[in-house]
């Protein structure tokens, strides 16, 4: 095997759980990663929390769907179809939408659960499937997404708990200890040139986003130590057709117009991962690869 993933890991029997927040997490955040790995035969899994039930819909949609919730379930399934990913776990949580929304209160959202009740959910999940590696996000969701932040919370303690005698299976299954855990993160030097070009053309990088509602300056003050990096140009058109599956959120978008542009100048087809289990001996060279 040539160019990513070169060091000829043999993949067979291997199993990749990605713990994520809502439909579209997948494809925008780590989805070349998963293609990636499902070409190699790897068993992907992903478990979305919730089903998008408060994200901002298109007009062209509203007037031929029941609900949010409905539109973007099809679309996850239809990202998930084009991803390779061949095992859909949805858990019973609602959107929360941004910090501050009257969405951050409703019962059922995913941001006001006790954060042992989900993670003891994920928990389960894991001792089912039997991952060999587990990705999440970065402790700050990467944009500080409140739903983001509370899946990570989830997942982090779901890997201890899988593998801890102590937890008490609802089916009785025996403790799982995956091989590692990772934080998708964001490229920095990606967020710096964001910023700076929003600037040049008179926008303000403070209010990003289709409901304005994302600071990116902020987010270029929180950095987290880049461990893995995954080359996924072999699997780039595969991502960009799962994005277009998200079109009630702007994924065919995301391939043009100003993003893609930017995407296109500046950006590379990587995903960028810390590795939060095992801890990594200081001085290792960036890996290319998540199986250890």
């Amino acid at each position: 095997m040539t160019g990513p993933l070169k060091n000829k890991t043999n993949y067979t029997g291997k199993k990749l759980l990605s713990v994520l927040a809502h439909p579209d997490d997948e494809t925008f955040g780590m989805g070349g990663t998963l293609a990636l790995y499902a070409q190699r035969g790897v068993e992907i899994h992903l478990i979305c929390a919730t089903r998008g039930e408060v994200g901002e819909i298109d007009p062209e949609f509203k007037e031929t769907i029941k609900s949010a919730a409905c539109l973007r379930t099809q679309e996850l399934r239809c990202a998930a179809e084009v991803l390779g990913i061949q095992h859909l776990h949805i858990l019973n949580y609602r959107d929360s939408g941004m910090p501050g929304s009257e969405a951050n209160t409703h019962p059922k959202a995913l941001a006001a659960q006790p954060i042992e009740k989900v993670a003891g959910e994920v928990a389960h999940l894991i001792r089912q499937i039997k991952p060999d590696v587990v990705l999440t996000f970065d402790p700050i969701g990467g944009y500080r997404h409140p739903d983001h932040i509370a899946i990570q919370k989830a997942a982090v303690q779901a890997y201890d708990l899988a593998a801890s005698e102590n937890f008490d299976d609802p089916e009785g299954l025996p403790p799982f200890q995956a091989n590692g855990l990772f934080f998708n993160t964001i490229d920095r030097k990606f967020l710096k040139i964001m910023v700076w070009v929003l600037r040049l053309i008179g926008q303000n990088p403070h209010k990003f986003g289709r409901n304005k509602d994302i600071d990116l300056v902020a987010l270029t003050d929180v950095d987290y130590p880049t461990h893995v990096k995954i080359d996924y140009k072999p699997v780039k058109k595969i991502r960009e057709k799962a994005a277009a599956c998200h079109a009630s959120q702007g994924g065919i978008q995301m391939n043009k117009g100003f993003r893609g542009f930017i995407t296109r100048l500046f950006g590379r087809p990587i995903d960028t991962y810390m590795q939060a289990y095992p801890e990594v001996e200081e001085g290792r060279k960036v890996q290319d690869d998540l199986f250890l």
